[in-house]
């Protein structure tokens, strides 16, 4: 199996490090899982913000690797594409818990980036 194949798995888990990281404090409750998230605040309430955008990354990520796939481009560059991503979404996870505004918004454009070259790819828009 292609290695962008496991990069989507690997992406699906990002979210939940940061959830695990957000709901580590004390007090946490299950039973009210949102409501504890709503008063957080400081890194875990920027790890919960982190999870956030993780899932909202997932979606066009998945769709990329899969239409390129369909669309037969090269298993090495989206291989490379999907690698390039998930380090991105894992700086990005990072910077944000860090607060490191102007980093977190760079590796967001790099993920970004991955899926919209994904894309292009898949459209032959860009030569192979």
């Amino acid at each position: 199996m292609s290695f962008a194949f496991w990069a989507v798995l690997i992406a699906a888990c990002l979210p939940l490090l940061w959830a695990a990281l957000a709901k580590s404090g004390p007090g946490y409750d299950n039973h009210v899982p949102r409501a504890y998230l709503e008063r957080l605040d400081g890194w875990r309430q920027r790890a919960q913000w982190a999870q956030q955008n993780a899932w909202e990354a997932l979606t066009p990520f998945v769709a990329a690797v899969v239409i390129a796939y369909i669309m037969g481009v090269s298993s090495v560059r989206v291989d490379v594409v999907a690698l390039l991503f998930l380090l991105a979404r894992l700086c990005h996870g990072v910077c944000y818990i860090a607060n490191l505004a102007a980093l977190r918004s760079l590796s967001w454009m790099v993920s970004f980036g991955c899926v919209v070259y994904l894309f292009l790819l898949s459209g032959h828009v860009l030569a192979v």
